[in-house]
């Protein structure tokens, strides 16, 4: 274990001291008036100012370079990350937000350049992008996540909605997310803490790169297997069709032995 968790902290302790982190973030995002569109960032993925040069630098990292399929976080300050996959030639995989349409793959071959700058936006991927079904997702060589703040051993805390982690979880159950499938973020260095607990879905990022530094990770991975069926709603698997299909699709094939 790592962190606060180390000291003890339960369940509900792990997620206050969370949201104290979040709340620390957002402030001196805002303080230091470096966060910009959409505003507030509080109870967002805080778009920052600075954000092109953080993707330009997670672009020089081998694990972007030698990427074919890279799966994006629809979040603001990520747009000029996926617009530099589009520009690489590479396969973009974007979540929906909040998955409620699942996933959509942006092929840079079919999209005309002069609109790729759209499709890095969510408008803009919905118009020019493919959704995909769970049997049409393509193995996913790097994954680029968003974060409210994160520590240099790794750790990170998102906006409190858990998708970015049900993303990877529903990637890693169905086969297109492997244990040494690297994850990324972008953001600010104010973004950056000290100390931060981790759950038990919580994975932990490989890449840090901000406006003015590449950082690699110093601290232990973590990685779930996939999806944690007990922490997930009712209300969840409701609005999500996409998570709906795979627990069926998991209950057949553990029931039956058929995939």
């Amino acid at each position: 274990m790592n962190g606060i968790k180390d000291r003890g902290l339960v369940t509900s302790d792990i997620g206050l001291e969370k949201q104290r982190i979040r709340e620390e973030v957002w402030r001196s995002l805002e303080k230091e008036g470096v966060s910009r569109f959409p505003r507030p960032v509080f109870g967002r993925i805080p778009n920052f100012q600075g954000a092109e040069r953080a993707a330009r630098r997670l672009a020089t990292t081998e694990e972007f370079l030698r990427s074919q399929v890279v799966k994006v976080n629809p979040d603001a300050p990520q747009s000029p990350v996926r617009r530099l996959v589009l520009e690489a030639g590479k396969s973009l995989i974007m979540p929906t937000p909040r998955l409620r349409e699942g996933f959509l793959l942006l092929d840079p071959k079919r999209i005309p350049r002069s609109l790729y700058r759209k499709a890095s936006t969510i408008r803009g991927a919905f118009q020019l992008g493919v959704p995909l079904s769970l049997e049409d997702l393509p193995p996913v060589d790097l994954i680029v996540c968003g974060s409210v703040a994160v520590t240099v051993k790794g750790l990170r805390i998102g906006k409190g909605g858990g998708y970015s982690e049900l993303e990877y979880a529903i990637l890693r159950e169905v086969g297109v997310v492997q244990e040494e499938t690297p994850i990324a973020t972008t953001v600010h260095d104010l973004q950056i803490v000290a100390e931060a607990p981790r759950e038990e879905f919580d994975f932990t990022v490989d890449i840090i790169a901000t406006p003015t530094q590449l950082l690699r990770a110093v601290g232990p991975r973590f990685r779930p297997e996939g999806v944690i069926w007990d922490r997930i709603s009712e209300e969840r698997l409701r609005k999500i069709p996409l998570l709906r299909e795979l627990k069926k699709r998991t209950r057949v094939s553990g029931e039956g032995g058929r995939s």
